[in-house]
């Protein structure tokens, strides 16, 4: 079987190690040719994943059609705030019916779509799935046991990438709740945030709690307004990726966070972590979509005061503390 993966970061790079383990003929597509060269040549992605050596059923490439040509299924790994360029450079390669799956996770921020969305608009002719979950890239690659789970519009297709993708260490499960698996990722990123600037203030263990449990709280406020299941949140796509978020070192929306919490400027921030951080570009959506559905997401909007507005991040936490008394 022949897979395309879209998209050469860390997650995407982990995906086909993952995959090429397996057996499967895997094509690595990068942006940018040199890219394709320099991981050819290296036969390792020494930028986001060194040390983690290519299998020979890996093949990279900058050519997008021959990368989809004749694959059983491609992956797309991009960025959100690359996601439509992508699916725009994919749409002409894609074929009726080729099943496609996005594992990155975000929303647009200019129209507040979920990624599977713009991947359906810009790609009708394609059946578009998606999968989230507490997966690190860092530990995918080196096969520590990690659990995902796939949404896709039918059931026959959920259980094709279900088998696809489980292994002795990656552990798939299916749901029909696209909606809700895209927000838990996406939404969990800027809660995430949140507590790498707790960690940064140098609060603690209490914080970070009341945090990941208050911020659950408007995540599922938000997805249920939306359409999306309560328990898809208190699953793995949720309440698991929230978790690993929150509290690892390998999560670049904590490690942001910890900068802006020690009183690093945003765009120093960004440039130090030297990768997208998810949670800042759906922090502005988040509060956009709260708006829209009338949700009150009190750490969502503190958030964007801290990122945008030049809050002291001391002054949100009392803000938040000293918020009208109310039942839980």
């Amino acid at each position: 079987m022949k897979i395309a993966v879209i998209g050469s970061g860390s997650w995407g790079t982990a995906v086909a190690v993952l995959l090429a383990n397996k057996g499967y003929d895997v094509w690595l597509w990068s942006w940018i040719q040199e890219e394709t060269d320099r991981l050819n040549q290296d036969r390792e992605n020494r930028e986001f994943l060194p040390g983690i050596k290519f299998p020979q059923n890996i093949t990279c490439s900058h050519d997008a059609g021959a990368c989809t040509e004749n694959a059983e299924l491609v992956v797309t790994a991009a960025p959100s705030p690359a996601t439509r360029t992508t699916a725009r450079t994919l749409a002409p390669h894609i074929k009726d019916g080729q099943r496609m799956i996005n594992i990155s996770k975000g929303l647009e921020e200019s129209t507040l779509k979920t990624l599977s969305e713009v991947y359906k608009e810009e790609i009708p002719q394609a059946e578009i799935s998606v999968m989230s979950g507490p997966s690190h890239a860092e530990e995918v690659s080196r096969s520590l046991p990690t659990t995902n789970v796939v949404a896709s519009d039918t059931d026959e297709t959920a259980k094709f990438i279900q088998d696809v993708f489980m292994n002795d260490n990656f552990r798939v499960y299916t749901s029909t709740d696209t909606l809700g698996v895209e927000l838990g990722g996406a939404l969990k990123n800027v809660i995430a945030l949140c507590a790498g600037i707790s960690d940064g203030l140098g609060y603690g263990d209490n914080t970070k709690a009341a945090l990941m449990t208050r911020g659950m709280a408007e995540i599922v406020r938000l997805g249920t307004a939306m359409g999306a299941k309560a328990e898809t949140f208190y699953g793995l796509s949720g309440m698991g990726d929230l978790i690993v978020t929150c509290t690892s070192m390998h999560s670049r929306n904590r490690r942001a966070g910890i900068m802006l919490g020690e009183g690093k400027s945003l765009s120093r921030t960004l440039e130090d972590v030297h990768m997208v951080v998810e949670g800042v570009n759906t922090a502005k959506a988040a509060y956009a979509l709260a708006k829209k559905y009338n949700v009150s997401m009190p750490i969502v909007v503190e958030a964007n005061e801290i990122l945008f507005n030049g809050k002291n991040a001391k002054e949100a936490v009392i803000s938040l503390m000293n918020r009208d008394k109310k039942a839980e």
